[in-house]
């Protein structure tokens, strides 16, 4: 039997504000492919009967993402971390349960950008040994909960060594 149907710990929710980081992002992708529509159907579609629609369409595909996929990604985020593994599910089109033994991890880092500034929000970034999917990452914890399975990883890894 594995360690991970015999582990009671639960999976953990990141926080809330990183459904606000996911729209932010989404929110500048969007603007950024909304005003390239519009610049194409005025210098391309001018003269053709689809003029008009990439301008129209994609503002009202832009507001249907922003308003639902944050909220599926982050209710299909999930973490749990033991005294053996981190364990990091996410996916709402593609599932992906990753497991990373922590006698694996190399090193760590806790990354913030500006939208996980401004909504309290940090990365964990795990460097592991190996080439295939070397680094896994959990976004949306708080940061004072990322500098927390940051120390918790690294005591054990130094006791892995000592």
């Amino acid at each position: 039997m594995d360690g991970l149907s015999k582990d009671p710990s639960p999976l953990l929710a990141v926080e809330p504000g990183y459904k606000n980081v996911l729209r932010g992002r989404q929110l500048v992708t969007w603007v950024v492919v909304c005003v390239a529509a519009a610049v194409a159907d005025q210098l391309l579609l001018d003269d053709t009967a689809f003029h008009g629609f990439p301008t129209t369409a994609l503002p009202i595909l832009a507001l249907i993402s922003l308003s639902t996929a944050p909220q599926r990604i982050y209710a299909r985020l999930r973490y749990r971390l033991t005294d053996r593994f981190l364990q990091v599910l996410r996916g709402w089109l593609f599932h992906t349960d990753t497991i990373v033994p922590l006698v694996r991890v190399q090193h760590l880092d806790v990354t913030r950008g500006p939208l996980d500034k401004m909504f309290g929000t940090a990365t964990l970034v795990v460097h592991t040994a190996g080439t295939h999917n070397s680094i896994v990452t959990l976004p949306g914890l708080s940061p004072e909960r990322a500098a927390e399975i940051r120390d918790i990883v690294r005591e054990h890894v130094r006791t892995d060594f000592a």
